[in-house]
């Protein structure tokens, strides 16, 4: 079964000094959360993190609740560069001492029910500043499950026109409207059927509906949608009334299906053939022929019951196009859960060389949705409390494919897993591979169908080159490459000619991966093939354990490079024939010329450089 709306991530209770604990360990026992406290200020916490203001930052960023037992200001200035959408972010409450407890954000999304929550576990007052909220006892443009606002754009308009008095006409039945005074103002319509509001009218339709589909394979998305557009008016059905859209299992990549769901922002899930065959005695048009190819005696009615459960019926029969099947299934009451697995999900996170400050929101937001963390076990531990509570499954070095084929086979069930690399994963890690393993056939070793249909989704992380380079300076100023010296998958012979390619070429080279505990010739090699196209003193940087507290920065002449200095956690970047060292007042800084005082000069055109 799976929830009708994104998943909302579990609060988490952040406490900064002793002082709180007292009222952080009550709210976390009683939320079944566990305590997070700033290291060395909080003795009883249940884990513990460095910086309070980089860890509220982390958790808003990636979606969770924020509830913190340390003053506003805290919590304000560790979110205040996040803040964008008021709709999308999560509630961030701050809980003083006394029994304080405010909602600072994300009253549109549940903070002043949280708030409420909190205060009556510690016994404290929620001190509540949304206006609708307060004198309206109700939040109009946060509906409970089962419920849409068809016009949420009004919202704000109306609210506020209630506040000043008047009330409200409701036509329709909503019992959790019960509260809202009443009075000749504004008019809201309770509907599933299509409705234009009026100026200042708000709408919000019970989805009472599922919607079935099928349809051939590479099925033009505008034929479905114009079925499913035709079907809904003739059936007086708003989409705002559809509680989610269902279709078979092997469906689940199929373009005009994922098409309709994005255009009617209706949640999408799938059944396996055996699960919608069990509804053949309820079909109103059972086919043998559909089920010769599928399965199923039917997909569009049998998904749409499924959908709506045994207290359901088919309210509307398959209909049908060239390539296309949609029936609709009708609920006695509103739709507050849904049937069926959602399209499994792999999402390949390069969180970047290990500092927080460095992960990338996107990233943060991707591995706190997921179901499971899957990767090696040195990088899911450098998540930090941010993996907190969260099933991982860990990896050892030299099991890269072993951990991407669990990843994808997991997705295959619904599930969404976050494949944890380093730096990014579409460089020297996880991305090509998954890509692969997709690519491959059956008869290659490649995964299952079912694998084969998730979605996959990379979020971008700080490369080791380019944590290095802003470490540096502006090594990369000009051409660059990187190359990789491990021999495990790449022929020395490529390896070398690389190396030589890239001497001739005066490219700054970032050497990946530079030695391992058996290899320990390339990097000396490469060394003196560098050393036969560029001068002695070209500078080098070995960059190690970048973003962590071990970082360490070293820079030596191309002639002096030794291997024994150098480990797998070292990228080394050595500088073209212009780059330079420069002894500036707080330190060496490399950087690489790109010609702009040639231009300057005279010597280039600004076509040249741009």
């Amino acid at each position: 079964m799976a929830e009708l709306t994104r998943p909302v991530l579990p609060p988490r209770v952040m406490c900064l000094n002793n002082a709180g604990a007292p009222v952080a360990r009550k709210l976390a026992d009683a939320l079944g959360l566990p305590l997070e406290g700033r290291a060395g200020r909080v003795d009883a916490a249940d884990t513990y993190f460095d910086n309070g203001l980089d860890h509220a930052r982390d958790l808003f960023a990636a979606g969770h609740p924020v509830i913190g037992v340390c003053s506003a200001g805290i919590l304000i200035r560790a979110v205040a560069s996040l803040l964008a959408d008021k709709t999308t972010e999560p509630p961030v409450i701050a809980v003083a001492e006394d029994g304080t407890v405010v909602p600072l954000l994300g009253g549109h999304r549940g903070a002043n029910r949280l708030a409420r929550e909190v205060a009556g576990i510690i016994d404290g007052h929620a001190a509540v500043t949304t206006a609708g909220d307060i004198a309206l006892g109700v939040a109009l443009d946060e509906p409970p499950a089962g419920w849409r606002l068809a016009n949420p754009e009004a919202a704000k308009s109306v609210m506020a026109k209630l506040l000043v008095g008047g009330g409200a006409i409701i036509e329709g039945e909503a019992h959790w409207l019960d509260s809202l005074p009443r009075g000749d103002g504004t008019k809201i319509t309770i509907t599933a059927a299509p409705h234009e509001p009026a100026i200042d009218e708000l709408v919000f339709a019970p989805q009472l509906y599922t919607l079935g589909v099928g349809c051939s394979r590479n099925c033009p998305p505008g034929e479905l949608a114009a079925l499913v557009r035709e079907t809904l008016i003739e059936a007086n059905i708003a989409p705002a009334a559809l509680a989610a859209i269902h279709s078979i299992d092997v469906k689940a990549d199929e373009p005009a299906v994922l098409d309709l769901a994005g255009s009617l922002n209706v949640p999408l899930t799938f059944f396996d053939a055996q699960t919608l065959n069990a509804q053949t005695p309820r079909l109103a048009t059972p086919s043998d022929v559909v089920f010769a190819e599928v399965g199923t005696h039917g997909v569009s009615e049998a998904a749409a019951l499924c959908g709506v459960g045994p207290e359901g019926s088919l309210l509307v029969n398959k209909r049908k196009s060239a390539n296309a099947t949609c029936a609709i299934g009708q609920s006695l009451t509103p739709i507050t859960e849904l049937q069926g697995l959602k399209r499994g999900k792999v999402s390949l996170v390069g969180i970047g060389p290990g500092q927080s400050a460095w992960r990338t929101p996107e990233a943060s937001r991707l591995i706190a949705d997921a179901d499971e963390l899957v990767g090696y076990s040195l990088y899911i531990d450098l998540l930090g409390p941010l993996a907190l509570g969260k099933s991982r499954q860990d990896f050892p070095l030299g099991g890269e494919e072993a951990r991407c084929r669990y990843a994808l086979e997991e997705a295959a069930k619904g599930r969404n897993i976050a494949l944890i690399c380093s730096g990014d994963a579409g460089i020297y890690a996880m991305g090509a591979l998954v890509f692969e393993l997709l690519d491959r056939g059956a008869d290659e070793a490649g995964v299952s169908g079912p694998a084969r249909r998730v979605e996959v989704v990379s979020a971008p992380g700080v490369s080791a080159l380019q944590a290095a380079a802003a470490r540096a300076g502006a090594p990369l100023g000009h051409d660059f490459c990187a190359i990789s010296l491990s021999d495990l998958l790449t022929r020395r012979d490529d390896i070398i000619r690389r190396i030589t390619s890239a001497a001739e070429g005066d490219f700054v080279i970032a050497f990946y991966n530079p030695v391992s505990k058996t290899r320990r010739t390339l990097l000396a090699e490469a060394r003196d093939i560098l050393l036969n196209h560029r001068p002695k003193d070209t500078p080098v940087l070995l960059a190690t354990s970048l973003g962590r507290p071990e970082e360490q920065l070293r820079y030596r002449r191309l002639e002096d490079l030794q291997v024994d200095e150098v480990d797998m956690l070292t990228v080394v970047l050595i500088g073209s024939s212009h780059s330079k060292l420069a002894e500036l007042g707080d330190g060496p800084r490399m950087y690489t010329p790109r010609g702009y005082a040639r231009r300057i000069d005279g010597d280039l055109s600004e076509r040249d450089v741009s």
